[in-house]
């Protein structure tokens, strides 16, 4: 059974009581972890009973397929359901869960955590094609789950957060939700008994300095700011940015002004433009994307894209060193945006 990403928190609370087993699975490891905890806290609230809570590690699975059978249709000394967890999943497990299906069902809910599986993985295929398992996807949290986060974990401690706050989390939480939470909670300590968290709050205690360099490196890159491009890009680097990894901020960069660049071509203001973004322009970044939409044009974006995706592709083929492929390619981009302040 394939669970939609939509239902996975609502299918994490309450699971189909039909199910035998779960796989929960994803890039978003923090979302999994959580989730899987969720998942095994509706059948035993306290996972740290050795009575009700098995943890199995996955080479002792693979090496013996049928322990995972006996595990799931063992009875509980003390009575009550129990739960079965395997971390680090692979593809070398679907031969346990389908000796597990062969087997009468047991009390047990199995769970399976595992990484980024593609379509073509063997155990993700097992768990969506069969009614007495289910795939539970975990991708990083967009915009509305992120705000729902955030709003969960400020109201847990009594505090809301100021608008501007509020911006500047969404714009530097969600690539992990356990990262995301960790940092929430400690951001609620931090402001405990205020009320409410305002933006010096917020970027007292969240944020990545890392992440931040990057920031401050494609927006120079779209400046057309040689100096700062180069002053940045060194720093990143310094802080184990790689390089495709800010070839593709900067992309994503591009397609945020392309598509603000449409939505003015269209008829709207710069500034309905930039908020119909998701997420939104970070307001201390607005009068800086504003201008950079007076220089980027279509087909300027265009071949600033071809030139990032030219530079990803190099560094992943041509053996030349990747950070001066990222390095050259960026300063093509600036020229390319000095020209369009100039046009």
């Amino acid at each position: 059974m394939k669970i939609a990403a939509a239902k996975a928190d609502a299918f994490a609370r309450a699971p189909d009581p039909a199910v035998r087993a779960v796989l929960v699975y994803g890039p978003d490891s923090g979302l999994v972890r959580e989730r899987a905890d969720r998942l095994a806290q509706s059948v035993v609230p306290d996972l740290s009973d050795p009575f009700l809570v098995a943890d199995l590690a996955s080479d002792s699975i693979t090496s013996d397929p049928a322990r995972l059978a006996d595990e799931a249709a063992a009875m509980a000394l003390t009575g009550g359901r129990r739960v079965v967890r395997v971390r680090d999943g692979t593809d070398g497990l679907a031969t346990a869960v389908k000796n597990m299906l062969e087997m009468p069902a047991g009390d047990s809910l199995v769970i399976l955590q595992a990484g980024d599986l593609s379509p073509r993985s063997a155990l993700r295929k097992l768990f969506e094609g069969d009614a007495a398992l289910a795939a539970l996807p975990c991708y990083s949290d967009d915009t509305r789950d992120l705000d729902r986060l955030i709003h969960e974990v400020l109201a847990d401690a009594s505090l809301s957060a100021a608008p501007e706050a509020a911006a500047y989390l969404s714009v530097n939480l969600g690539s992990d939700r356990g990262i995301s939470r960790s940092e929430l909670e400690k951001l609620a300590l931090y402001a405990h008994g205020t009320g409410q968290v305002t933006l010096d709050d917020a970027m007292a205690v969240v944020g990545d300095s890392a992440a931040l360099t990057l920031d401050d490196l494609v927006y120079a890159t779209a400046d057309g700011d040689i100096p700062a491009v180069d002053r940045t890009l060194h720093r990143s680097l310094q802080e184990g940015q790689a390089s495709v990894a800010i070839l593709r901020a900067v992309a994503r960069h591009l397609l945020r002004l392309q598509v603000a660049a449409d939505k003015v071509a269209a008829g709207d203001q710069a500034d309905q433009a930039m908020k119909a973004l998701r997420p939104p322009v970070f307001f201390k970044r607005q009068t800086q994307f504003r201008r950079q939409l007076g220089a980027w044009r279509g087909v300027r974006i265009a071949r600033a894209l071809d030139i990032v995706l030219a530079a990803e592709r190099g560094c992943k083929t041509t053996g030349m060193p990747d950070t001066a492929l990222c390095g050259r390619a960026l300063m093509q981009i600036a020229a390319l945006a000095q020209r369009g302040r100039r046009a």
